[in-house]
């Protein structure tokens, strides 16, 4: 009757949660135009997070995606 069922929903939720671990891994403070802050050029931030990001974004096109297998339709 519906377009997804619970696992659906589980699937994408668990998506959601991964994109904000990763973007708030992204966060932090800046550099001002008194002081320069390296840390904005730290690996966490350049790689690490915008690849939790990414995963993310993937989990919650699977989760949309995900069907069920019915066991009647296999042979």
């Amino acid at each position: 009757m519906f377009a997804f069922t619970r696992t659906n929903f589980i699937l994408v939720a668990i998506g959601m949660a991964i994109v904000i671990v990763g973007l708030v891994l992204m966060s932090g403070a800046g550099s001002t135009e008194s002081a320069f802050n390296a840390d904005i050029f730290s690996p966490l931030r350049i790689r690490v997070a915008p690849a939790v990001t990414f995963l993310g974004f993937v989990w919650i096109i699977a989760g949309i995606m995900y069907k069920k297998r019915d066991k009647e339709a296999r042979p």
